[in-house]
């Protein structure tokens, strides 16, 4: 029977017969410095991880007294999740000694378990993921240890850093291959007599950087939260670089310089990121510790779009407009139809957001995620803008954005954007205009839908024919969780209080029908989807045309400063 090149069955094979070959190598016995730890972790998370609740990709497993290789995992994501050792980090940020029996007891476990080429994890990405935890934290797992785990401990970090080394090209290019590369450039360099295995390595990071970064300092997923992990990861393999006397590749250098300021422009006014593209905010502090890593102190050029995005940022709040098509190919798998939706944020408290990832609650919840309705734009007849195909990831037909213009003046900053995700089903554009005033008070929004063109007139005129019902719009408004809103003024404003004490009101100019509906914020390291309200506007497309017109402004009495101090971030509920 042939055995097709790229299967899982062949690749698994493949793998263990490298780590056998790296089985094979020289032994590192020592660090050629002692590694300090550079990666960021959760206190709360691992004081979870201490007390037995594991929570990985959206799933609940309590076991408090059963040792972590022995839980039986839910699912794929789940033990992938496990075997990267990101939760390292979060027993790391406890650092007590319960925290770093754990930290011990389950890497040796792992050692015991799969060292020898077993199990998920022997893949060039989740390899590269979990020796970069265990070069950051090798003091936490080394100490108190005698030589046999001593000796352990180097040969399993021998073996994967061999592996990596025959094996990284099989990565995907993209995150995968970053993680891959960084870990072999961080190990390698760490580890005595073995810096000969990281020529290759630091050459393949330079061709990466040059065929996954662009010349604006994006890369093809357009998932923010991603960015910041390419951003991280070569900012280590730059450390490691130059702690070892390394040139540092030019092209590593351009990436990141154009990567860090790409990112303050998708950065909101409370420091986290748009949640787009299957990207979340970003774990607290990350952010600001990668930024200034980075050494890059410049922001993005004023009036372009930032990887497809727009931002608009006055006073003590910021506007991100998704100004671009939805990713496609292989980029494309997480991809949303959110073109021309937005997110905006008043000091250190999000007001409108987009749904977010479903993908840590499942296949369903995934699907939606990805669809308009989740999104803060306007939708026609309950369909996405970008539509994906029969029994793929993908999306076969995607909104192009077909005119972009920002502007700025003494009364505040505009961006004037249209789309064309409905105009082969419906015969209609959408544009939209939203101008956020010079205070940061006040947002003033256009949506429209029109024809464009003779062609489009017959194709709605026939849709028309054929649905009594007719052809509606819904703007929606997803508000975050934290957002208390009612409807006032007898039902023509919703007022949203904010927990900072801001209070914001919604008016529309009574084209449409407004209600307050459920919607719900899909947020990573919970359980369940938050269960939030959104403000949805809807109305018939009676001729040709449809203009609906909107704001969002605070409150007369709302000082323009607030003193806010009462965060919660640093629990991670479940």
């Amino acid at each position: 029977m042939a055995v097709i090149i790229g299967d899982r069955p062949t690749r698994v094979l493949s793998n263990r017969f490298a780590v056998w070959r790296a089985g094979l190598a020289r032994r590192a016995t020592a660090f050629r410095s002692q590694p300090e730890p550079r990666s960021i972790g959760l206190f709360a998370r691992g004081r979870q991880l201490v007390a037995g609740n594991f929570l990985f990709a959206g799933k609940l497993v309590q076991a408090p007294n059963t040792a972590l290789w022995d839980i039986a995992a839910p699912d794929a994501a789940f033990a992938a999740e496990l075997q990267g050792f990101v939760w390292l980090d979060d027993l790391a940020a406890v650092g007590d000694a319960t925290a770093r029996r754990r930290a011990q007891d389950w890497t040796y476990g792992w050692i015991d378990r799969f060292g020898a080429g077993q199990g998920p994890g022997w893949t060039p990405d989740l390899t590269g993921r979990r020796l970069i935890r265990w070069i950051n934290h090798a003091v936490l797992l080394l100490q108190g240890q005698d030589k046999a785990r001593s000796d352990a401990y180097f040969r399993a970090v021998t073996v994967q850093t061999h592996f990596l080394a025959r094996r990284w090209m099989r990565a995907a290019p993209g995150l995968p291959r970053f993680e891959a590369l960084t870990g072999l450039i961080v190990a390698g360099l760490a580890l005595e007599g073995k810096a000969a295995l990281v020529k290759a390595a630091v050459a393949a990071l330079a061709r990466d950087c040059r065929g996954q970064i662009d010349a604006g300092g994006a890369i093809p997923t357009r998932n923010p939260e991603e960015l910041l992990d390419v951003l991280t990861l070569l900012n280590w393999a730059v450390q490691a670089l130059q702690e070892a006397g390394r040139e540092v590749p030019l092209d590593v250098s351009v990436a990141i310089g154009r990567i860090a300021p790409t990112l303050r422009a998708l950065r909101h006014a409370d420091g986290g990121l748009a949640r787009f593209h299957g990207g979340g905010r970003g774990i607290e502090g990350r952010l600001d510790a990668a930024l200034a890593a980075s050494g890059v102190r410049g922001a993005a050029p004023p009036g372009l779009p930032a990887m497809g995005y727009v931002r608009l940022a006055s006073g003590r709040s910021t506007v991100i407009l998704d100004a671009a098509a939805p990713p496609h190919g292989r980029a494309g798998g997480e991809a949303h139809a959110s073109t021309l939706a937005f997110e905006l944020t008043s000091g250190r408290r999000p007001l409108i957001a987009s749904c977010g990832s479903g993908r840590p609650f499942g296949e369903d919840w995934a699907l939606a995620g990805r669809a308009t309705a989740s999104h803060s734009t306007l939708s026609i007849d309950g369909s996405s803008s970008s539509r994906l195909g029969k029994g793929s990831d993908d999306f076969a037909a995607r909104a192009a954005v077909i005119s972009l213009q920002q502007t700025a003046d003494h009364n505040g900053q505009t961006v004037s954007a249209a789309q064309d995700g409905w105009r082969a089903s419906h015969g209609l554009i959408h544009s939209r205009i939203l101008t956020l005033d010079s205070h940061g008070r006040r947002l003033t929004g256009t949506d429209m839908v029109f024809v464009h063109a003779a062609s489009d007139q017959k194709r709605l005129q026939a849709l028309r024919a054929q649905r009594p019902e007719g052809v509606n719009v819904s703007i929606r408004f997803h508000l975050h969780p934290d957002v208390d809103a009612r409807l006032d003024m007898g039902g023509n404003a919703v007022s949203m209080a904010l927990k900072s004490g801001e209070i914001w009101v919604f008016r529309h100019d009574g084209v449409a029908q407004m209600t307050l509906d459920p919607s719900v914020y899909l947020e990573k390291g919970r359980l369940q989807p938050r269960a939030t309200r959104q403000i949805v506007l809807s109305a018939p497309v009676e001729g040709f045309e449809l203009r609906i017109g909107w704001t969002l402004a605070k409150a007369q009495d709302t000082p323009l400063a607030i003193r806010d101090l009462d965060r919660e971030d640093a629990s991670v509920p479940v």
